[in-house]
């Protein structure tokens, strides 16, 4: 009798944030007020073509420079212990620690092509505002590159057996993966920019 397991699973973790409503108020206010004044952020995306604001290379105080982003790290914090007891993380003793944060902006019509994080040990977005029509989250098999000759995916096939799999968040949801993982935001077709919250935790 034949026997298949599941082996090597790649593990998306998703959760709902309680009382995010007023959490998120805040959060928006503070990334559209952050985006306006930071002129580097804005510069470093205008010359890297992102449509929008990111401050990726521009900031790296989010936490002290603002209350409601503080709040968010502690919440975060909680959920990435609980993410890494599910993954069997042997960390001797030692907790993850947030390594970097940043505010994304992405305008209609904007994207954010395919990438890893490296140097770090889980990776993850928040997410402030996702109007109706707002980007989903395009995530790759680890495995893609390895599979030269293998013949495409059913379109019916399970979401554990595909080559990609597209998962729309809503405001409130945190959404983390191993940083390993390639992920893309495909293009955002709402009328309005979709806010998020994205970070590295590193060992």
């Amino acid at each position: 009798m034949a026997e298949i397991k599941n082996l090597f699973v790649t593990k998306l973790y998703r959760a709902a944030l309680e009382d995010a409503r007023t959490l998120n108020a805040d959060l928006l206010k503070s990334c559209r007020a952050i985006a306006a004044d930071d002129e580097a952020g804005q510069a470093w995306s205008k010359g890297k073509g992102y449509k929008g604001y990111t401050s990726y290379a521009s900031l790296d105080d989010l936490p002290k420079r603002d209350p409601s982003i503080g709040a968010l790290k502690q919440v975060l914090d909680k959920h990435v212990a609980k993410f890494a007891r599910e993954l069997h993380l042997d960390l001797a003793g030692k907790k993850l620690k947030l390594d970097s944060i940043w505010i994304n902006v992405l305008e209609p019509g904007g994207v954010h092509s395919g990438h890893i994080h490296p140097h770090s040990v889980v990776s993850g977005t928040y997410y402030v505002d996702t109007p109706a029509g707002a980007s989903a989250l395009k995530l790759e098999d680890p495995r893609h590159a390895m599979m030269m000759a293998a013949p495409p995916r059913l379109e019916d096939a399970p979401e554990e057996d595909r080559t990609f799999v597209y998962v729309t968040p809503k405001a409130g949801d945190v959404l983390m993966w191993e940083s390993y993982l390639r992920h893309e935001v495909v293009a955002n077709a709402a009328r309005k920019s979709r806010v998020s919250i994205s970070f590295n935790y590193s060992w």
